[in-house]
């Protein structure tokens, strides 16, 4: 078996075995799992039922890992994104008005699209295109974005009505416990111990049932009552499955109408340049670009990104794509195949049957392995003449946009837009390629469309 897995995976040819990879899908499984429950409560505020979107997350998931695992043999997570279920629930359906099945259409409508952009090859030619500063900075600004996202969490930064962020309440107990795994991980990773972001939160965890939350009064890790948990899988996900519907999507007013245009393209735009910011930033981490800095196999996880949100559509959930904090922690464990998103994958349908277990993670047991993870990506940055202000420009703002604005997307659109008004300030205009002028134009669109709306 274990020669079949390497012939199949190539294993040996990128420097790993099986139990790395093992341990690595493992790992991203435990920084990603609170997916499952944290999207099926806020995609109850739209109206739907919560343990069919819990059951459509986790299929859903399973379903888009073993996919990229196995087609494009790259170590990547997908799941249902953050922040599109907030807008999916919080503006597609309670500002513009469309229900939930409307919702799901328009999450439909663009995976479709996405795919159709894939199977001509656009979206290889975006990522190909991407300026090296901005390869490079996209990286960065991801490990910024991931290291934000753990200390925010773990309370260790909090937000402040006086300075918009400040140094959280270092006596709560959950802070401490969170900056207890921080230099654990870091300390083990030092070292060089075999899984150390695993023991990190592992670690975290198990001391969480003995450490009191002060704001709920209950431990922070919670024993539950069952470790096994399984429903009926047709009563379970009938009320989300094949549910999507474009009735009325594209009647009323004219604002309206132009607003479900939006929403489409918005679950677009952030999909398919989130993916590629993943791709660019991560999979570069991992050693999986060629000299020149392409990854050959780019044109297939971005289909399957896509396809990913159109499955995920169907079942009942919002756009699945690729996670880049989450994998990124498997692949500083030494994932490099798909047999680690394979793991993963697997490990999304076990939650089906032992929920409650898995569930049991808490959130501050996941900021350590998050902050380690920032700190591996901002490696890149070494590599860039930032003495040159027309790099130097586009890089900040890549770099600054995805942890300010809390989303990946804006810090390519603005980095782009940025290195475009440098190499005009330069004069370089003539070297820039036709496809970083379309891209500049349609980010300008973008914002204008977003200005307007």
């Amino acid at each position: 078996m274990r020669e079949k897995l390497d012939r199949f995976f190539h294993l040996s040819e990128r420097g790993t075995n099986v139990k790395t990879e093992i341990l690595a899908g493992i790992t991203i499984f435990l920084t990603c799992v609170y997916i499952v429950a944290v999207n099926p409560g806020i995609l109850a505020a739209a109206g739907m039922d919560t343990k069919a979107v819990f059951w459509a997350t986790a299929v859903a998931s399973g379903v888009a890992c073993i996919w990229i695992g196995l087609w494009a043999n790259l170590p990547f997570a997908l799941a249902p994104a953050m922040g599109l279920n907030a807008y999916f629930a919080f503006y597609v359906c309670n500002t513009l008005g469309l229900s939930w099945q409307n919702a799901l259409a328009c999450v439909a409508i663009s995976g479709v699209t996405f795919m159709l952009l894939s199977i001509f090859k656009i979206q290889q030619k975006i990522v190909n295109a991407m300026p090296d500063c901005i390869k490079h900075s996209v990286g960065a600004g991801i490990g910024f974005f991931i290291a934000f996202t753990g200390l925010m969490q773990a309370g260790i930064i909090t937000s402040s009505e006086d300075t918009l962020l400040t140094l959280g309440d270092l006596s709560s107990p959950g802070a401490l416990l969170a900056l207890f795994g921080i230099f654990l991980t870091v300390v083990l990773v030092i070292r060089r111990v075999r899984g150390a972001i695993l023991i990190g939160i592992l670690t975290v965890t198990v001391l969480g049932l003995f450490v009191t939350n002060p704001q709920t009064g209950t431990t922070y890790t919670q024993i539950p009552d069952s470790l096994f948990s399984f429903d009926n899988p047709i009563k379970a996900i009938q009320p989300t499955l094949g549910q999507l519907s474009i009735k009325g999507m594209f009647t009323g007013e004219p604002a309206k109408i132009l607003g479900v245009i939006f929403a489409i393209i918005s679950f677009l735009f952030v999909d398919l340049f989130d993916s590629i910011g993943v791709l660019l930033g991560v999979a570069t981490k991992a050693g999986l670009a060629d000299e020149e800095g392409n990854i050959p196999c780019a044109g297939k996880a971005l289909f399957v990104s896509a396809g990913g949100a159109a499955v995920g559509a169907l079942l009942g959930t919002n756009t699945v794509t690729i996670y880049g904090a989450e994998s990124a922690t498997g692949i500083s464990e030494g994932g490099r195949t798909g047999l680690t998103a394979c793991v993963t994958g697997v490990f999304f349908f076990l939650t089906l049957f032992f929920s409650p277990l898995f569930l049991m993670i808490p959130s501050i047991a996941t900021a350590p392995a998050l902050v380690m993870v920032g700190i591996f990506m901002i490696e890149p940055l070494r590599h860039l003449p930032l003495n040159d202000v027309s790099i130097a420009f586009p890089v900040f703002l890549t770099v600054v946009f995805m942890p300010f604005t809390y989303n990946i997307a804006y810090g390519i659109l603005f980095g782009l837009i940025g290195y475009t008004v440098g190499q005009i300030a330069i004069g370089n205009i003539k070297k820039m390629t036709k496809t970083v002028w379309i891209l500049t134009a349609v980010f300008v669109l973008y914002l204008i469309l977003d200005i307007i709306l």
